[in-house]
Formats: C-alpha cells, sequence, structure tokens
C-alpha cells in the first residue's frame, strides 16, 4: 500500500512516522506547498520521497493534515482519482468540508478527526507514539464507500486508537466545548495579559497555573482562524455560556457572596471526575 500525506508538520509528520515505523505502508511519499517543510521531513525520515499532485492521485490513500480552509480547497484538485484512491482528512471540523465535497469522489471520502494535537507544528514537531490509545472520531461513514471505510479503519484500529462515529453536526459542536473554545479562551488570556502586564513583570511572574492555560495560545493562528471561520455559530454560543459563566463569578465576588462562590468552584472541580 503506497499512502502520500498532504501537510508534513505535527499531525501529518507524525503520521508518515507511524506509517513507516509500523511498516502500515509500502512507501510514503509527502507533498507540502513549503518547500522547507518538505526538505525537513526527508532529513527527519517523516516520508520516503516528495511527489506531486498527479503522483498523490496514483497513491492507494491520500491523507489530508492541512488547515480546514486549504482542505476543501485541496479537494478540488482531485475529482478525477481513481475509484481505488482512498482520501481521509483529519481536519478539526467536519461538516463544512464534507458538505464541500464532489459527489464524483465522496464514495472514495472518510472524514475523521484524531483527537490529538500539541501547540507546536511544522516538521520538527513530529512525535513518536503520537497516536497510539487516543480517540478518533469518524464522522458521516454512511457516505463513504464501504471499501475505503474499512482500509481507514484497519489502520486505526492496529494503531491502535479507540474509534468513536459521529455525525458532523454533532462533532462540531462537542469539538467547541472541547477544543476549539479552549482555545479561544488561551488566545484570549494571553492578549489579555500582553495588554497589561510588561513583557518583564511576566518573565517574572508567570507561574505553572498561567504556563498551563496559555500554552496552547502558542497554537497556528493561520489554523486556528480557519477553524474558527468553519465552526462560527458554535464557538459563538459557547462565548455566550461561557460569559454567562464568568459573569456569574463577577457578580458573587461584587456581593462578597464567597460561600457561593465556593459552591460554584465545586461544580468545576466534579469535572475532572468525569476524565
Amino acid at each position: 500500500m503506497n499512502v502520500g500525506i498532504v501537510g508534513l508538520g505535527l499531525m501529518g509528520g507524525s503520521f508518515g512516522k507511524l506509517l513507516k515505523k509500523r511498516g502500515f505502508a509500502n512507501r510514503v511519499y509527502g507533498y507540502d506547498h513549503n518547500q522547507q517543510h518538505g526538505k525537513d521531513a526527508i532529513k527527519l525520515g517523516l516520508v520516503d520521497e516528495l511527489c506531486d499532485i498527479d503522483t498523490l492521485k496514483t497513491l492507494d490513500i491520500i491523507v489530508l493534515c492541512i488547515p480546514v480552509q486549504s482542505i476543501i480547497k485541496f479537494n478540488k484538485q482531485l475529482t478525477n482519482i481513481s475509484s481505488k484512491t482512498t482520501i481521509v482528512d483529519f481536519g478539526s471540523t467536519k461538516k463544512t468540508i464534507i458538505d464541500s465535497i464532489d459527489k464524483k469522489i465522496r464514495e472514495n471520502y472518510v472524514a475523521i478527526h484524531p483527537m490529538v494535537g500539541t501547540e507546536k507544528f511544522g516538521p520538527f514537531a513530529a512525535i513518536d507514539n503520537f497516536y497510539e490509545n487516543n480517540i478518533v472520531v469518524f464522522c458521516d461513514i454512511e457516505n463513504s464507500g464501504e471499501k475505503h471505510l474499512q482500509k481507514i479503519k484497519n489502520i486505526f484500529e492496529k494503531i491502535p486508537m479507540k474509534i468513536i462515529y459521529m455525525n458532523a453536526t454533532e462533532h462540531d459542536k462537542h469539538a467547541c466545548y472541547m477544543s476549539h473554545l479552549p482555545h479561544a479562551i488561551s488566545f484570549g488570556l494571553a492578549n489579555t495579559v500582553m495588554d497589561h502586564e510588561s513583557s518583564k513583570d511576566i518573565v517574572a511572574l508567570a507561574g505553572g497555573g498561567f504556563r498551563s492555560m496559555s500554552r496552547i495560545a502558542k497554537s497556528s493562528p493561520i489554523m486556528w482562524s480557519e477553524i474558527f471561520k468553519q465552526n462560527r455559530e458554535n464557538l459563538l454560543e459557547s462565548f455566550n455560556i461561557f460569559d454567562k459563566n464568568m459573569q456569574k463569578m463577577k457578580k458573587m465576588i461584587e456581593d462578597e457572596d464567597y460561600d457561593k462562590l465556593q459552591q460554584w468552584m465545586q461544580k468545576a472541580n466534579s469535572l475532572h471526575d468525569i476524565l
């Protein structure tokens, strides 16, 4: 089986390492619009060789590990692939991508979201054992051809990852609260601190709590602005709910109702009983 990976950063690079290490592919090809990323991916052994789009179209599997808006654009170049070629995308949003897929290749297409990530990006961010024992969401599988679905399922079962099935709308709503809103809050926290503190004071006083909460604000602005664009409605709804909780906390502090505040925070503590 020959596999082509489009996008050789954290997700694509780590997947290339996995395919090569576990022998899931005879040959792993890489494609990246950033020529330096391509050179780095070869140097790091993430892929066996680089290829062009024409070669990609001849492979058994095409893996799209690029920003979500780029996935939509790239799919438009794949409408004339063979019925045997499988396309799988790793995008963090699903509905807009799935709705944009040309009917000619819908059966070829498997839309998934591996629930993994770090704030780092680029080929040097690739990690060993990045996917193992994590969750991957498969969306709208009823519209994927059975042979294509099984091809992708077999890989993720062998990694292994825990497969969860959702429709795209449901996925995007849950992903908003579990991933997209926390990233938005981290970006907001980082900018709030930078607006009110000097660099000297940030370095001197930033402790573990601030570093943990602001860590994902180092994530790619290009990637995350596209995710926010595609999941706009869910994100705006989550902002309203988050704002209500902030206003509730603000009111308790203004009223000096610390017993009530303590109960409210106790409810938050219970989240980790679930996790």
